[in-house]
């Protein structure tokens, strides 16, 4: 049976209380991650010859404030922990989808609608904190006090953008590999699996620059 969101999947329900494959997977996702950093950092050393995993920590941290430098023309520094967070989470969860029987927790609207409204919260508090309330406020009423109401929907279209882009992408690559499953189960699966690994880092690359976008662009003095 193909199910279109993992949330269709309910691997045990009590009355209200329902637990299925997202809130299952999610999980997973954030205890491998979580055991994982504990793994890779519990023995960092400065020495020249470095662990296989450290070299490897450290080519994704330089690799993430290079992009958020280029694409903010800010310190990297203030966004890497919550940017690259975002990044992380949502590439694993795409690239384990290689895994059998494993469901990706950003295939559920739910999902992605969290870590945008993440995003929402965000872009105000990054804002205060770099202007202060007044002059972040004041940006609602620019060019002209008469826009503040487009200029506030526009903030929550960028939340409702980045939660369909992400679900909508996944959701399309569990349904397009269903469909060339069912035609040529024996040739088509290594292919899907080669570009799910590949569109994967892609989605979790596009979510993290566009977050960098919106934040910086609340941060940015004039």
């Amino acid at each position: 049976m193909m199910h279109i969101s993992p949330d269709q999947i309910v691997y045990w329900q009590w009355e209200f209380v329902v637990i299925n494959a997202t809130l299952v997977f999610t999980w997973l996702v954030m205890l491998l991650l979580g055991i994982g950093s504990w793994l890779v950092t519990r023995h960092l050393s400065t020495d020249p010859q470095l662990s296989r995993w450290q070299n490897l920590l450290e080519v994704l941290v330089i690799n993430l404030r290079e992009q958020i430098q280029s694409t903010s023309g800010q310190n990297p520094d203030r966004y890497l922990p919550f940017v690259g967070t975002l990044f992380i989470f949502i590439a694993t969860a795409n690239l384990l989808s290689v895994v059998p029987l494993y469901h990706p927790p950003t295939g559920s609207l739910s999902t992605t609608a969290a870590l945008a409204v993440s995003v929402f919260f965000a872009v105000p508090i990054f804002g205060v904190r770099q202007q202060g309330i007044g002059k972040y406020l004041h940006h609602y009423l620019e060019p002209n006090p008469l826009l503040l109401p487009l200029n506030i929907i526009s903030e929550l279209s960028q939340t409702l953008a980045l939660t369909v882009r992400l679900f909508g992408n996944v959701m399309s690559e569990g349904l397009i590999g269903a469909i060339l499953l069912s035609l040529a189960p024996f040739f088509f699966p290594i292919i899907m699996q080669a570009l799910g690994l590949l569109t994967g880092f892609i989605q979790a690359y596009v979510f993290a620059i566009l977050a960098v976008v919106y934040i910086s662009a609340a941060s940015h003095e004039n």
